[in-house]
């Protein structure tokens, strides 16, 4: 896979000597409402541990209809809202809400399936990312884990709610890898942040849910810009209408990628294990019968 080629990039000046400028920028392919932004193919080879964001919108009812059970391995899911909210309902986890600030976490791990863990909330019409993360070597295969924190329960500084890892000398209470920061942030119309992504933090986008950023890292609804490797702060100012944005750094991942249809992998070996369980747990799954599976009382399988 070869590298982000900057010739395709928008034009772009410095937003200062040691700012971060933006070097690749794309609106997805999709439609509807719901965009693939990033995959694990493409450009989840330069942004990893990033691997994978789909920005999705609509009537919850209608993706809790037409979703169901499927499996993971090899990676960590991250899904946030930036509009609306979403019920959740785990018998290892409990049930709630998460609306905006909010997330769901899963580590896929040696593998599992799910899919009926969410469904609609106290809002109509939702928006939101789901974020896949590579996990390390040392994590490829490990036991799954899920976590559903309602936004009154995580940490913010200033506009931004810090979904996962350290900002602002505040840290996530998601359980995910080191060496990754994931945010939700909502400017006022006109307002100016700064983001200074921590030492060796060298990948860094944003994807944008609403509104405008203007100055050389403009952007438009739906747009995910890429910033330039080396050090410094992003320097971000909204439009008259403000805007709402996820945006991520971390310390590049130094795995290969090994990627099955739901799964990505840090080994060939870890792959082909996980692959291995996700049938075996589906063996089981499917020994449940249509009823029980299609009644959500089993929300996420683990075997």
């Amino acid at each position: 896979m070869s590298t982000i080629d900057v010739t395709r990039a928008a034009k772009s000046t410095a937003i200062a000597p040691s700012g971060r400028e933006v070097i690749y920028r794309t609106a997805g392919r999709g439609h509807g409402e719901v965009f693939r932004l990033m995959s694990p193919s493409d450009l989840g080879e330069q942004l990893k541990p990033f691997v994978f964001l789909d920005s999705f919108g609509g009537v919850m009812s209608e993706f809790a209809s037409a979703g169901g059970m499927h499996p993971h391995s090899g990676i960590g899911t991250v899904t946030v809202f930036t509009r609306g909210d979403v019920h959740f309902d785990d018998p290892e986890a409990g049930s709630g809400y998460i609306g905006y600030g909010g997330v769901e976490w899963m580590r896929a791990g040696g593998g599992v399936w799910h899919g009926k863990e969410l469904s609609s909330g106290k809002s109509e019409r939702i928006h939101g990312f789901q974020l896949w993360l590579s996990l390390p070597a040392e994590l490829e295969l490990a036991p799954v884990d899920s976590q559903y924190v309602e936004a009154s329960d995580m940490h913010q500084v200033g506009p931004a709610h810090v979904i996962v890892g350290t900002h602002g000398g505040v840290t996530s209470p998601v359980r995910a890898p080191a060496g990754i920061n994931y945010l939700l942030v909502t400017l006022a119309p006109g307002q100016r942040w700064d983001y200074a992504p921590p030492t060796g933090h060298t990948v860094s986008w944003l994807a944008l849910s609403k509104g405008s950023l203007v100055g050389p890292a403009s952007a438009s609804t739906g747009e995910l810009l890429i910033f330039s490797e080396e050090d410094g702060v992003i320097a971000l100012q909204s439009g008259p209408d403000g805007a709402t944005f996820v945006l991520g750094s971390a310390i590049p991942s130094p795995h290969d990628l090994h990627l099955g249809y739901y799964s990505v992998h840090a080994t060939a070996e870890g792959l082909a294990t996980g692959e291995r369980n996700i049938q075996v747990l589906k063996d089981q799954l499917f020994s449940l019968g249509d009823r029980q599976r299609a009644s959500g009382s089993t929300p996420i399988y683990r075997g």
